[in-house]
């Protein structure tokens, strides 16, 4: 039974809809797996009492350790003697040719297997994308759907430029009452938002959100990557609602948003209409749901939506006690410098991980490492590019002991310096230990060419003004700085002493 499914991940899924009460077709259906597998996993969590209303749905850690006396050997047999020919057959599939022909144009190129082999690969290729098929008209507070669509170019006020802007639209599938925004990217980190703000500003929640996965970038990711999957259903088991992805090139299945949501607004919402900036678009943009959109006599329903919509508001599931908090997984490897990369910034993982691909669940405010389904390491999230995560428990004993005797020696020589050259170097020190060492070595080496003394003076005024790099304190010393009175930094510059012609300024007052 487990050699059906291994990802644990989707295994959890099938579980969590099981509690909700769903059938074993439906559920078969939206996730693409045979319902004769959800049964068999049913009666697998039943058995645990994994199913009990009065217990949590386990985390997948536990479902993993539950699974393992399950999980079949990995298959070690030949290949099929279809396989080199993989490429044609999936084309000639999405051409509807017939097994027969299939089998003769094959031949032509050298295939000497038989039919009953070129059936099996067939079924198999197939098994991975049967049909889904959603229903149409659905009752009040049961689906939503939604999709994106190209908005063209709008000025954006955070960056001060034109940029690609598209439009979200959520269409609620009963009412056809819809929310839309104007955004610049298709992140995953912005499509879970535009849901959260969506919600909100229908009041609730319905049973299920239908997702068009062919037209925008980030649609097919939440159907296809595992990462925008676990994101996406992190979003939708906070909110209690199910994802129902949208078979591709069938337009019936999306029609509430594709026709009457994403189109509509385009051509009467933004079309032949110039806005300011994205602020105004998306203004304009509630302004028209309410004042258009939401009172027009709609073509299939022949009601306005907003007549519907309040009807079907009182339908809608509560909206959780707490916002929800942006949550983005994303797939990355930890280097041989035992950190991970995440939007241009520096995480540390246990050393034991490098050269492995762990898992990051981001926030706005963390970063969090995990492995295994196993949380192995929490950061603050960075503030700025380039910027350093560090524990230094993450790096590798033997490395570190190598490290830290040679920055208490560079401690001991600030110390016979001076009490500023100390402060310089623990500044430098206390960033980063690991990196920091080389900076520290040459603030020290300044004292070489420039002596002890003019060091001293230089770690003093740079620390009066709060720039203690290397290249700032050598930049003192080659300009002499160090050899001029420590003034104020709050306090007005006295003239340079080549103005010469300066005058005071009683010599302008009347006489």
């Amino acid at each position: 039974m487990a050699g059906r499914r291994t990802n644990v991940l989707d295994i959890r899924e099938i579980l969590r809809r099981v509690r909700l009460g769903e059938s074993d077709r439906r559920i078969g259906r939206d996730l693409t797996v045979d319902r004769k597998t959800v049964a068999e996993y049913r009666a697998w969590a039943q058995a645990l009492g994994f199913l009990d209303p009065g217990i949590e749905l386990p985390g997948a850690d536990v479902i993993a350790e539950k699974l393992k006396p399950l999980t079949p050997a990995p298959n070690t047999g030949p290949a099929s003697a279809v396989e080199p020919y993989r490429a044609i057959v999936e084309d000639l599939l999405a051409k509807g040719v017939e097994l027969a022909a299939m089998l003769g144009i094959l031949r032509e190129r050298g295939f000497k297997g038989s039919y009953s082999a070129l059936r099996r690969f067939a079924r198999r290729l197939r098994a991975r994308n049967p049909e889904v098929f959603i229903r149409v008209e659905t009752p009040p507070g049961q689906e939503a759907q939604v999709d994106f669509g190209y908005a063209g170019e709008i000025y954006d006020p955070v960056t001060q430029r034109l940029r690609k802007a598209w439009v979200f639209v959520m269409t609620l599938s009963y009412s056809r009452h819809m929310y839309a925004e104007i955004v610049f990217d298709q992140t995953v980190a912005t499509w879970v938002a535009l849901h959260v703000r969506a919600f909100e500003f229908f009041g609730g929640v319905v049973e299920r959100v239908v997702v068009d996965n062919l037209k925008s970038a980030i649609s097919r990711a939440v159907v296809h990557d595992a990462e925008a999957q676990r994101s996406y259903r992190e979003l939708a088991e906070h909110y209690d609602f199910v994802i129902a992805p949208c078979r591709p090139r069938t337009p019936r299945h999306k029609g509430k948003v594709e026709k009457g949501g994403v189109h509509y607004t385009k051509r009467n919402g933004l079309a032949g209409r110039t806005f300011r900036d994205a602020n105004e678009a998306n203004a304009h943009l509630i302004r028209w749901i309410f004042e258009t959109a939401g009172v027009r006599d709609h073509g299939t329903t022949h009601e306005k939506p907003l007549v519907r919509y309040e009807r079907e508001r009182p339908t809608l599931k509560p909206l959780a006690q707490s916002r929800y908090e942006i949550v983005v997984w994303k797939l990355a490897k930890v280097h041989p410098d035992c950190h991970v990369v995440f939007d241009y910034a520096y995480y540390s993982a246990p050393h034991r991980l490098v050269g492995k691909k762990v898992n990051l669940r981001t926030t706005p405010n963390r970063v969090e490492v995990h492995w295994e389904h196993e949380r192995v390491a929490t950061h603050p999230r960075a503030t700025r590019r380039g910027e350093w995560r560090t524990i230094q428990d993450h790096l590798p004993p033997e490395k570190l002991q190598g490290l830290l005797p040679a920055a208490a020696d560079l401690r001991e020589r600030a110390a016979m310096i001076g009490a500023s050259t100390s402060e310089v170097v623990e500044r430098l020190l206390g960033d980063r230990p690991v990196d920091r060492l080389r900076s520290t070595q040459a603030v020290l080496g300044l004292a070489r060419k420039f002596g002890t003394d003019r060091l001293e003076a230089a770690c003093r005024r740079a620390l009066a003004f709060n720039a203690t790099g290397y290249h700032a304190i050598k930049g003192i010393l080659q300009k002499q700085l160090d050899l001029e009175p420590l003034e104020d930094p709050a306090s007005p510059a006295p003239l340079p002493r080549t103005a010469v012609f300066a005058r005071r300024p009683s010599d302008f007052l009347p006489t």
